[in-house]
């Protein structure tokens, strides 16, 4: 069932510009935005569920859900959690010399998440041999299991080994829905269906759920941003079990122990489970931490910021409850005739901080720094304080930026690192200030943070003599521009594709699969990127999510992002690859480029939305021959005009070094991907050239997927493969699209030749066309300045 993609994203962002005192001046009646109502998908799936109403998943059936009104606010004090030791070394081939070794085990436990009077929550936790002392006290040592798990502190070009044990007994606490590709370590047969009655209750219903999936319980960990060996990455398909079942493994599987080479800028990393299909119930089990790398030999920045217990990692993650403690997890599917459980994004009601549900933290008053993972399954942050104070974000996730960044809001999405400095010195003691959020879920076209999600934790500031901050150099570090390598078949082109519940489905129109190129995880590898290049990649984003990409191995830079004629061209990907319930596709697709004009009728939209004549060259098409640049359905400032190119330095605190970039929907999003470590210099790279301290094209590869955990599940990840050797692009703009009036050749000269913010204007002439100026600066914001939490929002 065909849909349009609506492009609240781009109303959001023309009206950041609008609001800028910049455009005041040019704002008119005639260049107001159109108003649209909130988008939605034809069934439930872009709203948040109402726990209250949800089947709890307990067997016990005096258990009920949990009311978050009844949870009492910032009674629970924020914890840090502890930092793992090694239990000895290991010997390392390469170096010839004995490294740190750590042991790390996942076991079920039960935490005090909820505060004090309530049930202690059944977690999936990550423990070993920590020190639990604050900073600049005497190393406590002792066994510790929490969620998140201990942090990993690790020094730049230092390597470490992780031995992993997974010791998670019994059938799986969250329903293990058999139907999406996940790791099967029984090798059971898929059942058939129907899956649900008429009404959509599973036919199997959980607990008990299907036993041949719910046990053994597989895990493999990932270390998110981790420049490393494909061996020690955390292929989906090396996943193991615990041995006291028997000890079964996935296809790919070489060791539990993992080498770690920190060959990579200081920075925050996050480690976390990334079996195939089992990823979003592990994590929302417990199964993630943190991990920092420092440089103190060479970071010249980090002597200048808040240190010891003025540094406090922080980990965000969403959750709702039962009356037991237990975490209440979805059982029912959107689609149950087709997936008895999955869901297409998953909402807690409740927020939690470090393990921790509505955290308190007494401050001092004086400069804090904050290194902020979102580890949530689906729900972006934008984050402000309650009292508009602003703050200072100095990082992202591949390390500093060029500067620093003054921020009174940051949308922060999943996975995504930010590194932030607040500063309480101006604060009167005893003044309270709410760290919020009101970035609708999912995003973002979805729901309004109400009272509860809206609300993130508290600062306290204590007593004391204010300790007032030292200004930072205008410069923090110094990235290098990245440059695409001529003649390898750039740009490389993707789009992301949504399978929708036919009209016959009980709930049509909700999301079956979420894709990549409208391929299943395990079709032909397409992406082979050559050590030493630098690749340049358009996400086309065709959905109505937005989605943050992260790709395994790299640190890549944010180039642009683009609104696009994303109903047109989803109406030619169809034409071109088949309709929707073609999806998944059973061969190769056929690529688009937006840059790239073809003659092509959007059958949905067959007259130009201001009133005017239609091309005469064809009187069914609005615009006739044309590229994907432009907006023909009025959503922005200039309809049917070009958009604008918005480059990187227009993002705020996106203009650094990323392992993950936000791709909204209807827009495309380009970036440069370097095969090489972020210290090479580029004058001394050459195609087919390795620069990792290991062999990148050894073992299983890596993956690059989107990281709302529930679509990355079902089927929105595919692999990657690392070449030395110059092969055939398998992605290129290279190959012809049918319809397209010309090849890419020419189009790539005259893109490289217009202004850096500008993309050009595709016709079918040569005569050089206008550009319009860039846009000003402003944030990656998907929530109206005005919303704040509890104001009409339905979540």
């Amino acid at each position: 069932m065909k849909k349009k993609v609506v492009r609240i994203f781009s109303l959001l962002l023309f009206a950041a510009v609008l609001t800028s005192p910049r455009f005041t001046p040019i704002v008119s009646a005639q260049s107001q935005p159109p108003q649209h109502s909130q988008h939605h998908r034809h069934g439930m799936s872009m709203h948040v569920r109402d726990w209250m109403k949800t089947p709890t998943g307990s067997a016990d059936p005096t258990v009920t859900p949990l009311d978050p009104n009844t949870v009492p606010k910032f009674v629970n004090q924020l914890s840090r959690p502890a930092t793992f030791v090694p239990v000895g070394t290991k010997f390392d081939k390469s170096l010839g010399r004995f490294v740190p070794l750590y042991d790390v085990t996942e076991r079920t436990v039960y935490q005090q998440i909820l505060p004090a009077g309530f049930p202690k929550t059944k977690i999936y936790a990550y423990g070993g041999l920590v020190n639990t002392a604050a900073p600049g006290e005497d190393p406590e040592i002792e066994t510790v299991f929490s969620t998140p798990g201990p942090t990993f502190e690790a020094r730049s070009n230092h390597r470490i080994f992780v031995h992993y044990h997974n010791e998670l007994e019994g059938p799986h606490m969250f329903p293990v829905d058999p139907t999406i590709m996940a790791a099967n370590p029984n090798n059971a047969p898929i059942p058939p269906p129907p899956y649900s009655d008429a009404a959509g209750n599973p036919l199997v219903p959980f607990p008990p759920g299907f036993p041949q999936f719910q046990s053994p319980i597989v895990t493999v960990p990932h270390l998110h941003g981790g420049v490393t060996p494909a061996d020690s990455d955390g292929f989906p398909e090396s996943w193991f079990t615990d041995a006291s079942e028997g000890f079964k493994t996935g296809p790919t599987f070489k060791s539990t122990t993992f080498e770690y080479f920190n060959g990579q800028l200081p920075t925050l990393l996050w480690y976390h489970d990334h079996a195939l299909g089992m990823t979003r119930l592990n994590l929302a089990a417990g199964l993630e931490g943190m991990y920092i790398i420092r440089d103190p030999q060479n970071d010249k920045i980090a002597p200048l910021l808040p240190s010891g217990e003025f540094e406090v990692p922080l980990m965000l993650t969403d959750r709702a409850f039962n009356s037991d403690g237990s975490i209440h997890f979805s059982s029912v599917g959107d689609n149950p005739d087709s997936h008895p459980y999955w869901d297409p994004e998953y909402f807690g009601d409740e927020i939690m901080v470090n393990g921790k549900v509505w955290p308190n933290m007494n401050v001092q008053p004086r400069q804090y720094r904050f290194r902020i993972v979102d580890g949530s399954n689906a729900r972006f942050y934008n984050l402000f304080f309650s009292n508009g104070m602003s703050f200072t974000q100095i990082g992202s996730d591949g390390g500093f930026l060029p500067a620093p960044v003054t921020e009174t809001q940051k949308l922060i999405a999943i996975c995504e690192r930010i590194d932030i400095l607040v500063d309480f010195s101006n604060l009167a003691p005893g003044t309270k200030v709410v760290l919020m959020n009101n970035a609708p879920a999912p995003n973002p076209g979805g729901d309004l943070p109400n009272a509860n999600t809206g609300v993130i934790m508290q600062f306290t500031v204590q007593g004391g003599p204010a300790v007032h901050p030292q200004p930072l150099p205008a410069t923090l570090i110094t990235i290098p521009t990245l440059t695409a390598t001529p003649n390898i078949g750039n740009p490389k082109l993707f789009t992301l594709n949504e399978k929708e519940s036919p009209a016959t489905a009980i709930f049509p129109g909700n999301p079956l699969h979420v894709l990549i190129d409208g391929r299943h995880f395990d079709a032909p590898v397409t992406e082979i990127p050559r050590a030493g290049t630098t690749e340049e990649w358009y996400i086309q984003n065709l959905t109505q999510d937005a989605h943050p990409i992260h790709i395994h191995l790299v640190e890549f830079q944010l180039e642009d992002r683009q609104v696009i004629d994303a109903a047109r061209m989803l109406a030619y990907f169809e034409k071109l690859n088949g309709p929707n319930s073609a999806l998944p596709l059973d061969h190769p697709p056929v690529r688009i480029n937006v840059e790239t004009p073809v003659q092509f009728c959007d059958p949905a939209h067959p007259t130009n939305p201001d009133g005017t004549p239609v091309d005469p060259s064809d009187p069914n098409c609005v615009f006739g021959v044309h590229d994907f640049q432009f907006d023909t359905h009025g959503d922005t400032v200039f309809p049917g005009d070009p958009t604008q190119a918005v480059p990187a330095s227009q993002f705020p605190g996106e203009n650094g070094w990323k392992d993950v970039v936000l791709a909204p929907p209807g827009m495309v999003t380009r970036l440069l991907i370097r095969l090489a470590p972020q210290s090479v210099n580029d004058a001394n790279l050459k195609p087919g050239q390795n620069t990792f301290p290991f062999d990148p094209t050894a073992g299983p590869g890596y993956v690059w997927h989107c990281h709302i955990l529930d679509h990355e599940d079902n089927d929105m990840m595919r692999p990657m493969v690392i070449t030395f050797k110059d092969l055939p692009s398998l992605n290129s703009s290279l190959i012809q699209a049918p319809g397209s009036s010309r090849q890419y050749a020419a189009k790539q000269a005259a893109h490289k030749a217009s202004p850096a913010s500008v993309k050009p204007v595709a016709n079918t002439t040569d005569s050089p066309q206008p550009v319009k100026p860039a846009a000003p600066a402003m944030e990656m914001q998907m929530a109206p300045a005005s919303a704040k939490p509890g104001g009409g929002g339905t979540e």
